[in-house]
Parts: structure tokens; C-alpha cells; sequence
């Protein structure tokens, strides 16, 4: 919350999206808006959204005289269906979050043209087509619109600020202070998706892939390192197509390598979730030669069955998952993995579900994001043969708990291992490849920012400890 000016911002959903929550605060700098509560929304599960919804509702109660503002993916796909909400004054798409004109409730069928420059400060100036309704260009499953933009008002809208995210092809980071725990800095190396799988709605939230300027990405890099942080995550929807829509196009292992080099006062930089089939030989070459490159990587899998990949509409099979993990570890042997994984995905069998379970254990994933399928209006997955909610919520819990399981046989492996920590808060701090560490004893004496050498003395949860 902004204490002079009485606004929040929450945050639903991925970490961009709170990356971009600090855009959004940056960007109510700029205006004199008082008590707005915005909701920066997720979209990608049904569930996500009722949340939403009931948060919003809850947040009139609570404040009858504040003005309700919802934005992020869920604005942005059916602002139509947030807009009919009789408790939301302002519906923003994902692009005019962060532009402060689109806060100015005077202003709410604003129509100019789209353009954006860089000003002196480096800082990306938005102009944009604010339309009262949306008609994605490629959108393909035209049900996916909520029912409720028949009954639309004209009051209601009035309220929408959004535009076609698929007209939209540039981006730029923003230059906001969206740090986890003072050391870590995230920083938007590129936005959207090309690509449409059947369970998957949000490319009609973000938009086509589009990446960040290399040259700011460097700048951003050296700011963010000047600042004392010791380490950087590049983040965005499908950062392993980052480059191909650039001027001169440029693969995301290319644009690494000239990073680290450019940027030698860089001690750790990471990814966030990459997938392995966009992934070429280079990428191997900076896991090999490149020690800053952090030994670990979150794996956008999904699944370990291949008949569930293909109706998933992935670019990768069950093999490349595992040939991938087996060279990354030949190479680096301390690297780790994480991975997203869908339980319960329409016409999974026991056989196709264990081949998933079996996948964690085979590939070495320590640290799992699992997510229970959530039918989805809009995407080809809902109109196929769904699997019983009961069975989806077994068959999630038993994938976390195997991904726990391997975590605490890893852990053990590591015990009497020198390890380098990053020390972010208390006496806690990120190993080099993600592993949780506590010093215990003098661990008051260990400033936030500081990287340790220590040696693992054993294991308390899920955390490796070290007795200073």
C-alpha cells in the first residue's frame, strides 16, 4: 500500500505479474488517484478467477468508498465479464497497468493511436488505442467471451480500458524495484506467447511474443547490480523464444553469453521457467563454460506422457525431457531442476498419469509446481472428455508428494558438500543451485547480499543446514 495516497495493489498469479505489480505502483506515482484498490489478475485457471472475483467483492465491503480497479490476464481476456461487476469502477488491460493516463476516471473512452518511444530516462511512453470493447485477431475459440458482453451497459462500458493484445508488437522492461528479499532482481526480458496449447488461455492475456531491446536489457542489468543486488532472474511468458522477433533476430543462449560478458560485475544470474525444446547446443555451452550461469532450471514439462503432450499440444516428448536433464547434469553435476506439472489433464489414464510420476523420479525434479487441470472456457482442452475432479486432486497430491520425496533424497545427498549461499534474510540464503540453506549459531553476524562459502552439516526439512 502507498501510505500517502491510501492505494493497493494485489497480486494474483505468476511472478511477472508481481514484477509488473510494481509498474503498476510506479505508474500511480505519476497521478494524483486516491484510494484506488487495483486487482493485477491471473487467468490461468478458473479457479484463479473466482478467486478474483470474490476478492473484489470482498474489497467493497470492506471500502465502500474506495475505486475498484481490475486489471492483468483476466482483464484483459474477458474485460467484459469485470466491467459487468457492479463493485469495479476501471477495467485496464495488461498493457495500460502500467501507463498512468489510464488511472484518470474522467477519461474513459479515450481513443488515440498506438506508439511508444523511449524517453531520456530510458523509460517506455505509451500512447495507446484505449477501445471500450476487444476482438482479438486470432482469437480462436470465439465462446471463450463471456455470455455477459450481451448484456453489456453503456455505463458498464464505459468503465473498459483495453486493448487488442494482439496488435501489440514491442516491449520494454520496466524500470521498478521488484526485488525478493533485497537480493534477488527480476527483470522482464520479454512478454507474450506464439504458441497455443489446448490448456492454455493466456497467450489471449499477454499476446504475441515480443522481446526486450537487448541494449536495455544490459542497462537494466548494470542499474540493478549497481544497486547491490547479487543476483538476477530474467523472467517474462516464453523466455526461451526470446529474440526471434527482434530486428536482428537473437537466441536467448546468444543473448546470455553477450550479457555475462558485458556485465562482468554480475556474480549469478538465472532463469525462470524454459522449455526444453526451444533450448539449442548453445545453452549447453554457457552451462559449461559460464559459472555465473546458475546450475539450476524450472522446467515448463506438463506431463510425462507422450499421448498427454501431444493433446497438450507441446513441442517436446517424454524422451527430450529426460536427454535434456542427463546432459545438463553430465555437464554440471550439482544442477537442479524444477518443473510445472498438470495432474489430471482430459483423458489421462492411471497408465499415462504414472508416467508422470515416474517422469520426477527419472529426471531428477526436486522442486515441483503442480497444478490440478482447471477446465478452461475458451480452449480446446475443456471440450475434451474431463477426468473426475476427485481423481485430479489425488493424482496432484501424489505428484507433490514424490517431488517432496526426491527433494529430501537430493537434501541428503548434499550433506558435506561445500556449497556457495546467498544470503538473503536471517541467516537464509539460496545455494547456486536453489537449494534452501540456514546457518544456524551466529547467523546475525551474515548480512543480507553476502555470498558464503559453507559447508552442508545436514538437513532440517526442507532446508540444508549449517552449523556456523
Amino acid at each position: 500500500m502507498d501510505n500517502r495516497s491510501g492505494n493497493q495493489v494485489v497480486t494474483f498469479g505468476c511472478r511477472l505479474n508481481a514484477y509488473e505489480s510494481e509498474a503498476i505502483k510506479e505508474a500511480l506515482k505519476k497521478t494524483d488517484q486516491k484510494n484506488l484498490i487495483i486487482f493485477n489478475s491471473c487467468a490461468v485457471t478458473s479457479e484463479a478467477e473466482r478467486e478474483l472475483r470474490q476478492a473484489v467483492r470482498k474489497a467493497r465491503r470492506n471500502n465502500p468508498d474506495a475505486k475498484i480497479v481490475v486489471t492483468g490476464c483476466a482483464a484483459q481476456i474477458d474485460p467484459e465479464k469485470y466491467a459487468g461487476m457492479e463493485e469495479v469502477d476501471l477495467v485496464l488491460g495488461n498493457v495500460e497497468k502500467i501507463v498512468a493516463e489510464s488511472y484518470d476516471f474522467s477519461c474513459k473512452s479515450k481513443v488515440v493511436s498506438r506508439k511508444s518511444d523511449l524517453n531520456s530516462d530510458g523509460l517506455t511512453t505509451y500512447d495507446l488505442r484505449l477501445t471500450t470493447s476487444v476482438v482479438h485477431a486470432d482469437r480462436l475459440f470465439s465462446e471463450a467471451k463471456n455470455s455477459s458482453q450481451n448484456f453489456l451497459t453503456p455505463s458498464d462500458a464505459s468503465k473498459i480500458k483495453v486493448n487488442d493484445i494482439m496488435s501489440i508488437t514491442d516491449t520494454a522492461p520496466q524500470l521498478v524495484s521488484y526485488f525478493e528479499n533485497k537480493t534477488r532482481a527480476f527483470l522482464e526480458i520479454q512478454n507474450g506467447c506464439n504458441h497455443r496449447c489446448t490448456f492454455c488461455i493466456i497467450p489471449f492475456g499477454r499476446g504475441n511474443s515480443r522481446s526486450v531491446a537487448f541494449g536495455e536489457i544490459v542497462s537494466q542489468v548494470k542499474k540493478m547490480v549497481a544497486a547491490g543486488h547479487k543476483e538476477v532472474v530474467l523472467t517474462g511468458v516464453d523466455i526461451s523464444g526470446y529474440g526471434e522477433d527482434l530486428p536482428a533476430p537473437l537466441k536467448l543462449s546468444q543473448m546470455i553469453k553477450r550479457l555475462l560478458a558485458l556485465v562482468p560485475e554480475l556474480p549469478r544470474l538465472r532463469l525462470s521457467s524454459v522449455d526444453v525444446a526451444e533450448l539449442d547446443e548453445g545453452f549447453f555451452e554457457i552451462l559449461a563454460s559460464e559459472p555465473r550461469f546458475m546450475p539450476y532450471l524450472h522446467l515448463s514439462v506438463q506431463s510425462g506422457d507422450d499421448m498427454i503432450l501431444k493433446r497438450m499440444k507441446r513441442r517436446h516428448n517424454r524422451q527430450q525431457v529426460l536427454d535434456f536433464c542427463a546432459k545438463a547434469r553430465q555437464i554440471r553435476p550439482e544442477i537442479t531442476f524444477g518443473a510445472d506439472i498438470i495432474a489430471g489433464f482430459p483423458t489421462e489414464t492411471d497408465e499415462m498419469f504414472l508416467n508422470s510420476v515416474k517422469l520426477i523420479e527419472e529426471a531428477g525434479i526436486i522442486f515441483t509446481h503442480i497444478f490440478p487441470y482447471s477446465k478452461r472456457e475458451g480452449t480446446p482442452a475443456a471440450k475434451m472428455p474431463q477426468v473426475n475432479g476427485k481423481i485430479v486432486k489425488e493424482r496432484a497430491k501424489i505428484l507433490r508428494e514424490k517431488g517432496a520425496e526426491e527433494l529430501q533424497k537430493f537434501l541428503q545427498k548434499q550433506v558435506g558438500k561445500n556449497l556457495k549461499v546467498l544470503i538473503e534474510k536471517d541467516g537464509i540464503g539460496k545455494a547456486e543451485n536453489f537449494l534452501d540453506v540456514k546457518i544456524l549459531g551466529n547467523s546475525k553476524n551474515f548480512n543480507s547480499g553476502e555470498i558464503l562459502q559453507i559447508k552442508a552439516s545436514g538437513v532440517e526439512g526442507s532446508f540444508l543446514i549449517n552449523e556456523s
